[in-house]
């Protein structure tokens, strides 16, 4: 709806449509208060009490609607309650425009391949997946950095696309967990997602997809920081669900993501280094009482320019030191560390072992007993599709590299130009 919007405008417009407040009016919208069950209580006698649990039962009816319809249900639904009595503004909402990169080649953008090299390089990238853009513009703007100002091929940076694809992923993952737990509150399923789709991870698949060599910036770093790659790979997810649609970010998520949960499991990785490292530390406070002893991060050295500074920081606990390492950030390097002082230490916390041999007896129980299901269900379906699309999409879609050489030039001249 928003083309011309920066990240930080869609994000404001969001957080105003989703927050509980405004939800709480939608549900009055439909009248969902009428068919609410609910324990009588003083609780809900408490205006702001029932406007919570409405806003609560507004989220339910979309999740419900979206698991039995898809999202287009969904989306018809919430419009009609956002724009109701607002014709235009809710044909506004569900005929939005395409991409502008999408209205400019309705068609595909494809046979600009051969005029820029930039294009070209991305196809080996292409090829590496196993999926190729209908509007290949769309791959290289999610590669480009703000750093690189406007250009005409592009027509901006990739930060709307990070917006998307965060949300894309929160989506699909949610969808997924939801599905594979049946049993797991809220609670435990909010832990599985944050696992799945905070920045490390993100991080190493874009890590594992080579995805760096081919990232865009006016000065090119050595070393993306964890949050850049993060921000790459949410930017990528954000461009392929504009340019191929829902089902190829689930299938990219179901290759890519979700065979890491079993490992993230069984190391409990919901908890980030430092405060696993304080829980542990946390168990061995005495029967005395008193004030219990934590672990504590100095700062040990500092090395490099502003941009590119290295910090080392130590972990102790106790007055003994339990390691040292260094990162691009202090906040970072005190992560690296506490990862570090857990892998030394197991010696002074045995209760790592320990959970991770019940967990694993567990999982192996359960697999014994034919009980649980493979953690990534949808990974030979995924292949397959991975795989046809390959070569359909290499067989259907793929362009022919004899272009007019004298239009080749003309348009690279007039995409190039600022």
């Amino acid at each position: 709806m928003f083309p011309d919007l920066e990240e930080g405008g869609l994000a404001t417009y969001r957080a105003a449509i989703v927050q509980n407040q405004h939800l709480a009016v939608l549900a009055k919208t439909l009248g969902l208060e009428e068919f609410m069950l609910y324990a009588h209580g003083s609780d809900l006698c408490h205006d702001l009490e029932l406007r919570h649990a409405m806003a609560n039962c507004f989220e339910a009816l979309m999740g419900a609607l979206f698991l039995d319809g898809g999202i287009q249900v969904a989306d018809k639904v919430f419009g009609e309650a956002l724009f109701k009595g607002s014709d235009d503004l809710l044909n506004e909402w569900v005929n939005y425009p395409p991409h502008p990169l999408q209205e400019q080649e309705p068609l595909g953008d494809r046979k600009w391949i051969s005029c820029f090299p930039l294009l070209q390089n991305l196809t080996k990238f292409e090829d590496s997946i196993g999926v190729q853009f209908n509007h290949i513009r769309l791959l290289a703007r999610a590669f480009t950095d703000r750093s690189m100002g406007y250009t005409n091929l592009t027509l901006g940076s990739n930060q709307r696309l990070e917006f998307l694809g965060d949300t894309v992923l929160q989506l699909i993952a949610s969808e997924y967990l939801y599905k594979f737990f049946p049993e797991h509150h809220e609670g435990h399923l909010s832990l599985l997602r944050s696992s799945l789709v905070n920045n490390r991870t993100q991080a190493v698949v874009c890590n594992d997809l080579g995805m760096t060599k081919f990232a865009l910036y006016s000065n090119p770093k050595a070393e993306l920081k964890t949050k850049d790659r993060a921000d790459l790979l949410e930017a990528f997810l954000g461009a392929m669900y504009v340019d191929k649609g829902l089902e190829y970010c689930q299938t990219f998520c179901s290759v890519c993501f979700f065979p890491r949960l079993q490992d993230f499991i069984m190391h409990q990785d919901w908890n980030d280094p430092k405060s696993k490292l304080q829980q542990c530390c946390l168990t061995l406070r005495t029967m005395e009482g008193g004030e219990p002893e934590i672990p504590v991060y100095k700062v040990i050295e500092c090395m490099g320019p502003t941009n590119t500074r290295i910090y080392t920081v130590a972990v102790y606990f106790k007055g003994r030191r339990l390691a040292k390492a260094s990162g691009h950030s202090i906040q970072q390097a005190e992560m690296n560390a506490a990862k570090k002082a857990l892998k030394n230490s197991q010696g002074l916390f045995p209760q790592l072992d320990h959970q991770k041999r019940v967990i694993s007896k567990s999982m192996n129980r359960q697999h014994r007993d034919g009980t649980t299901r493979s953690t990534s269900p949808q990974t030979n379906k995924s292949d397959k599709i991975v795989s046809s699309t390959c070569k359909r999409d290499g067989s259907s879609k793929r362009n022919s590299k004899s272009q007019n050489n004298g239009n080749c030039a003309s348009k690279q001249s007039s995409l190039s130009s600022k």
